[in-house]
């Protein structure tokens, strides 16, 4: 039985695919659910038509994630916190505070796209990676001051 996948199914392909299944497996459970239609002349063509139009919105994700990219590259921010006498933070500067200071320079960014490895717990200039699409990323530079 030959189907389209709808939606990514472990060990058999992703979105669009067409795959050859066993007939009750297609019948029973993949239509069912809604992860996978028929492979019909018209469902063929109508998941050509989407898998266009998917790959079409992820070039255009991909330029305005190469953008930002650019943006944040050459971009540096600022925290202040306060500091005991060796140098370390009471507390700590996290991910939400790194987002919090990008939109202070009128960057939006979800906190998840930030990978802070740990929390920082003391003054300098951190370089903390950023993921903003599976293929681009980039690098901010955060100065943490005494306040």
């Amino acid at each position: 039985m030959r189907i389209i996948l709808k939606s990514e199914v472990a060990n058999l392909g992703q979105p669009g695919d067409i795959v050859e299944v066993s007939p009750g497996y297609g019948r029973n459970f993949l239509i069912p659910r809604g992860l996978a239609i028929n492979a019909s002349e018209g469902g063929v063509r109508q998941a050509e038509h989407q898998l266009k139009l998917a790959n079409g919105i992820k070039r255009k994700k991909l330029v305005v994630a190469q953008e930002l990219a650019k943006k944040l590259e050459n971009l540096a921010v600022s925290i202040r916190r306060e500091t005991g006498d060796d140098e370390k933070l009471f507390g700590s500067v996290t991910n939400r505070d790194i987002v919090e200071a990008l939109a202070a320079e009128g960057v939006e960014l979800d906190r998840r796209l930030v990978n802070l490895e740990e929390s920082i717990r003391s003054i300098g200039l951190f370089n903390v990676p950023v993921r903003l699409h599976a293929e681009v990323s980039a690098n901010i530079r955060v100065y943490v001051i005494r306040a």
